[in-house]
């Protein structure tokens, strides 16, 4: 392997070719640049970032309030966790200035080529190669090229799916003459002090914002169309011991991340199965939440309880949007939007409110997976045909009649009760995998071509949509994101996250066409075992025990030697 190029840096002569491509530098292209050199040995890689930063969406979005729904013990790489997390649920800028670290860690930058974003992803039959056709923006990248094409081996996409804004469907929203701003792209330049704001939008993303706009502004008004669950959140900040214990004592940080990993998959029942005792009592801590909060205005109550079961649409967790709900200055607004004027908001019994900023907190174009790249498979054809009945991937990963390709957060992938992390890191590793062989094949000076057999991508999508089918995700109650308008669901996983990491533990080589000269290497094989990474309870009870013994020492240590290092320190 070491006079083979895919074992050289990218350099100025290669600039234009390269291993392997990966489309974005947010947690799924970290860790998925990070797999590939730790398991394939392989360097020859470039990440494009139409950004200025890592982080995707954790760079995108820094609106007011923002933060994390997962515990953030939950929420770093299993390789690389993160002690010292200052709240139990973070923000946005610890958690960017983690994934930051995490690339400045493993030498991510060098391999990154930020303000760069893809237009298009052409497959090559002849060459067996993909061209990605990439446009710079800036200063200065545009000085040496407006837009070129890099081939490459093995194409990653790993865009997301909260990745491209979505602005709502208004008539005269262009017509507002006040700010107006996207809740993924927030303006803080703009002097928010006294201001009168509209906000569209009552999901997850709006129960964050307006409590910090309430804090400062004149008037907040929040244009709810259905109303969702939400439940108490339960931030705290982490005590300087408890991030002593994590930090130097393991066997702690190990059995506290297996018990959080353990009561988030627990939790799958409220959210999945409607007729549940855990979604019942879903619905009873919110109510119970919203009625304690929101004591001065008792006439909201029934505009906030929504008629669809804990699960259809994302549940919200928060300790304050209630609370903000209850001041003067904030009102939740229920009638239907007509039109947005020059000055404001219409509803459709023609009252209109006017107003200095207009704020779509209305999410982003999630089931429209990769948009807006143009991606062209085998003999040309797009994956907009690919995917006219629905986006769907074998494993979330591979898609039908894309070779040498892999995505990350894909299709059916989606989790709305454990962290993503989780998911991201199973395919990763799945991935890492089927590129190793292509690399190895390289080496070898021979070709290799993967693609998942068309009959293994429905069987797969088939089984999880019956299951879906099944689910509270499918409540025709409720319109989410996670799913098309015709009801199908295109994002979510139906299961708990380790029924996934164990579907994704092993490659079945049956499951995959494979051509190309080297492709007799492969077809020797049946499967490969990738295993997975277990981090669930029941832990063993020697870990259990060290992590009791490693509590007592360091606990014991902290209050013999802690008022003594005090003093001296004051000395």
């Amino acid at each position: 392997m070491a006079g083979f190029q895919a074992g050289r840096l990218v350099g100025n002569q290669d600039y234009t070719s390269s291993t392997v491509v990966i489309i974005g530098a947010g947690i799924s292209g970290l860790c998925m640049a990070i797999d590939i050199i730790k398991r394939s040995q392989c360097r020859n890689i470039v990440i494009l970032e139409k950004g200025s930063q890592v982080g995707g969406t954790w760079n995108d979005n820094r609106y007011p309030g923002c933060a994390c729904d997962i515990w953030s013990t939950l929420y770093s790489f299993s390789f690389e966790q993160k002690t010292d997390w200052t709240r139990e649920h973070p923000g946005q800028e610890e958690i960017r200035e983690y994934l930051i670290h995490v690339a400045e860690k493993y030498g991510l930058y060098k391999y990154i080529r930020f303000n760069t974003a893809v237009q298009e992803a052409r497959w090559d039959d002849e060459q067996l190669k993909w061209k990605v056709s990439v446009a710079t923006s800036g200063a200065k990248d545009p000085q040496f090229h407006e837009s070129y094409d890099i081939t490459t081996d093995f194409l990653v996409s790993a865009v997301g799916q909260l990745n491209v804004p979505s602005f709502p469907s208004i008539p005269g929203l262009d017509d507002f003459t006040g700010k107006l701003m996207h809740s993924a792209r927030w303006d803080w330049t703009y002097d928010f002090a006294g201001k009168r704001v509209a906000v569209i939008g009552n999901g997850a993303t709006c129960a964050q914002i307006v409590p910090e706009l309430a804090k400062s502004v004149s008037q907040v008004t929040v244009y709810q169309r259905t109303p969702n669950w939400i439940i108490p959140r339960y931030d705290v900040s982490v005590s300087s011991v408890q991030k002593f214990l994590l930090s130097y004592v393991p066997p702690v940080r190990w059995c506290k991340r297996a018990l959080m990993m353990r009561i988030r998959e627990f939790t799958h029942d409220a959210i999945a199965k409607s007729d549940s005792s855990l979604s019942g009592y879903m619905r009873k801590i919110s109510t119970d939440a919203m009625k304690n909060q929101l004591c001065d205005k008792p006439e909201l109550w029934d505009k906030l309880i929504p008629d669809y079961a804990p699960g259809c649409k994302r549940i919200i967790p928060s300790d304050d949007y209630y609370v903000a709900l209850n001041k003067k200055n904030v009102h939740l607004e229920t009638r239907p939007i007509q039109r947005i004027t020059e000055s404001g908001i219409e509803t459709t019994d023609s009252d209109l409110q006017e107003y200095d900023l207009i704020v779509t907190a209305t999410g982003f174009r999630s089931v429209e997976f990769m948009h807006p790249i143009q991606v062209y498979g085998r003999n040309g054809r797009p994956v907009s045909d690919v995917w006219k009945d629905g986006a769907a991937a074998y494993h979330g990963v591979a898609v039908e009649d894309l070779p040498n390709f892999g995505m990350l957060y894909g299709p059916n992938t989606n989790l709305g009760h454990n962290s993503i992390i989780i998911m991201i890191e199973a395919q990763s590793r799945y991935l890492s995998t089927l590129i190793g062989e292509v690399v190895r094949a390289k080496a070898r000076n021979e070709s290799l071509v993967l693609q998942p057999r068309p009959d293994a991508v429905a069987a797969f999508n088939d089984r999880i949509q019956v299951e879906l089918e099944k689910s509270t995700f499918a409540d025709p109650q409720c319109h989410s994101w996670y799913k098309q308008e015709n009801g199908r669901i295109t994002n979510n996983w139906p299961g708990r996250a380790v029924q996934y990491q164990k579907e994704l533990s092993r490659v079945q080589w049956e499951d995959y066409l494979v051509e190309g000269t080297g492709k007799s290497v492969v077809e020797r094989k049946k499967s490969t075992n990738i295993g997975r990474v277990q981090e669930e309870l029941p832990v063993r009870s020697s870990t259990l025990v060290l992590g009791a013994l490693g509590v007592a020492l360091a606990v014991g240590g902290y209050y013999m030697n802690g008022p003594k290092a005090l003093l001296q320190r004051r000395r």
